[in-house]
């Protein structure tokens, strides 16, 4: 009774109070690693560059990409400054978003959300990192094959282009990779059954190349190397559902 009145005791307006709270809270936490990426952003910057550098030399070209804009750069340097600071601050963001989900939960629910939190962080940083390491030199040197021995084609991309191109869908894989998360969690809350789940498999293997095309470039390369992980991770969900399971 007394953990029911807990969760009663909250109206809308202090929900909304409370995801204002938070909101705050996780902008300071990305202006302040954002403030420190910025001290690491040309290194972080070369990184983001090296699967197009990779993907031109190995096609014996000499890589080149073209700054239209005056600022482009600048402007260039401060987007990748602003995912790194994402990447160093993840740990409070995640932290921001799971306390406002546990202010809406029993106490005894509550202790989930410490265990969620730093494994958020830890698929949103390995989803980033697996894109830009893995996917991307896969994806450019596809892109940059593509074109070759094509007459009269130069294959020179704009830097601009080339940097949002590689910072969205590193985003996107580490949001992604959030999947099972949401999925267990959902299953310790009750919210679903472990047997939905085992009955949605086909329907979720064809939602996630649905998600894979919605979500990226108009490409077979980045699309299916997002909807593949995504129904893998959906895959992992149900046997950590059922090894929780077992062991509850």
């Amino acid at each position: 009774m007394e953990q029911e009145e807990e969760l009663k005791s909250m109206s809308l307006g202090d929900h909304l109070e409370e995801l204002r709270a938070r909101l705050i809270l996780a902008i300071l936490g990305l202006t302040v690693g954002m403030g420190i990426a910025l001290f690491w952003g040309r290194a972080f910057l070369h990184l983001i560059l090296l699967p197009f550098e990779q993907a031109m030399k190995t096609s014996s070209l000499e890589p080149s990409l073209q700054a239209i804009k005056v600022a482009e750069p600048f402007l260039v340097y401060l987007k990748a400054s602003l995912v790194l600071g994402l990447l160093l601050s993840s740990p409070w963001v995640f932290y921001q978003i799971w306390a406002f989900v546990s202010a809406g939960l029993y106490r005894h629910e509550r202790r989930y959300v410490y265990v969620v939190a730093p494994i958020s962080v830890v698929l949103f940083v390995g989803g980033v990192l697996f894109f830009l390491l893995v996917i991307a030199p896969i994806a450019l040197k596809f892109f940059v094959q593509f074109n070759a021995g094509v007459e009269y084609i130069r294959y020179q991309p704009s830097l601009s282009d080339y940097v949002s191109f590689i910072l969205l869908l590193s985003v996107v894989f580490g949001l992604t990779f959030q999947t099972p998360i949401f999925i267990v969690f959902a299953e310790r809350m009750g919210l679903i059954s472990l047997q939905s789940l085992q009955k949605a498999r086909r329907y979720i293997f064809l939602a996630s190349f649905v998600i894979g095309a919605i979500a990226t470039p108009p490409d077979v390369i980045t699309q299916i190397a997002l909807a593949v992980p995504l129904y893998l991770l959906y895959e992992a969900a149900m046997l950590v559902c059922r090894f929780w399971r077992r062991r509850g």
